[in-house]
């Protein structure tokens, strides 16, 4: 499982993949926070804080993350290395994981370089270090989650076609709908009295929750509950070709 774990990540990074995603998100970020004219520029807003940060990265998340996820199953199946990968001595769930967790590797390591914002923040604020920290470090928190559904979500769209546009876009569209649209189902006066529940469903609502500094252990079941929910479900894609 290592070996397909270390081949994900080398390929992520001797094609020009891992570098575009990296510096994408930070140069996508860092216009908007710093140079484009906007509510969301830190130094117009006035304030010490990093709320446009997390305002932004989950969009900017929501089509790098599947740049990164389209590959990994359906270039497999489309040059035919997941039948031979598959009679390898691993699980349907070890490949999976392994995966997984190389997106997870470069979610992260897009993460790492805005803590120099963080940074930048604190010594702006006046006084110096003026900046909510508990508020902070659960939106890294919540993110971080965010990006582990988008990734699980793009493993499971990744294998059920061999077209890599196809998964491209379908990830894009489910990640969108889960993270946003229960979200704006819930708001809609058809389904007002269940509104709470809708919300309670997309990925927004637990997101909001997490940014306001306080980790809930709600919110933490409900991103490992999505999370397993597409990991069966790409499990029984991967299954199906056995049949």
């Amino acid at each position: 499982m290592f070996y397909l774990f270390r081949k994900e990540i080398t390929g992520f990074f001797s094609s020009l993949t891992g570098y575009i995603v990296i510096i994408s998100f930070i140069t996508i970020t860092g216009l908007f926070l710093w140079v484009f004219d906007s509510p969301l520029n830190i130094i117009e807003g006035g304030y010490a804080s990093l709320d446009s940060l997390f305002y932004i990265a989950p969009w900017v998340f929501l089509v790098l993350v599947p740049a990164i996820t389209m590959r990994m199953f359906s270039e497999e199946k489309k040059t035919g290395t997941l039948d031979l990968l598959l009679t390898r001595p691993l699980s349907e769930s070890q490949i999976i994981i392994a995966k997984y967790a190389a997106a997870i590797v470069l979610v992260i390591l897009s993460l790492i370089p805005t803590f120099v914002y963080y940074i930048s923040v604190a010594l702006l604020g006046n006084p110096a270090g003026n900046l909510d920290t508990g508020a902070t470090w659960g939106s890294y928190t919540g993110l971080f989650f965010l990006a582990c559904s988008y990734a699980i979500i793009g493993l499971c769209c990744s294998s059920l076609t061999d077209n890599i546009i196809v998964s491209f876009l379908l990830t894009v569209a489910l990640c969108m709908f889960v993270c946003f649209g229960f979200d704006q189902i819930g708001k809609l006066n058809t389904f007002s009295t269940l509104g709470d529940i809708f919300i309670g469903l997309g990925i927004a609502g637990h997101y909001k929750s997490m940014s306001r500094g306080v980790i809930d252990s709600r919110d933490i079941v409900y991103f490992m509950a999505l999370g397993a929910v597409f990991f069966l479900f790409t499990r029984y894609n991967l299954e199906k070709r056995k049949w």
